[in-house]
């Protein structure tokens, strides 16, 4: 029974084990869409993800603060904010951990499924 009860927690434990800041579906899709494309405009991410200003500008303060992106603001005519968001290297380590990690816990329920 121990080794059973330990099987089917495995792969729970490593959801738990999951960057919470990247899990989030708004942060994710934005470090999902920098992933692939390294550096984005505010109006692009916004556009992608569907979030307003001020919510997409909470996500991204927050993903800046733990270092994952950085932010730059600038002034196009010196009137016009140009914002642009480059993913950093400790942002492409993390979401490519978090694939890791979910590529894991994908594989572990497969093996479960077909052993129940």
């Amino acid at each position: 029974m121990k080794g059973w009860f330990a099987i089917i927690m495995m792969p729970f434990k490593e959801m738990a084990r999951l960057d919470k800041l990247i899990h989030e579906p708004a942060r994710l899709a934005i470090m999902s869409a920098l992933e692939a494309c390294t550096l984005a405009e505010f109006l692009f991410l916004q556009e992608l993800t569907g979030l307003t200003k001020g919510n997409l500008s909470s996500h991204l303060s927050k993903l800046e603060k733990v270092g994952y992106i950085q932010i730059n603001k600038n002034f196009v005519r010196q009137k016009i904010p140009h914002t642009t968001i480059r993913i950093t290297r400790e942002g492409q380590a993390a979401i490519l951990q978090y694939w890791d990690q979910l590529d894991r816990i994908r594989e572990i329920t497969k093996q479960w499924q077909k052993n129940h």
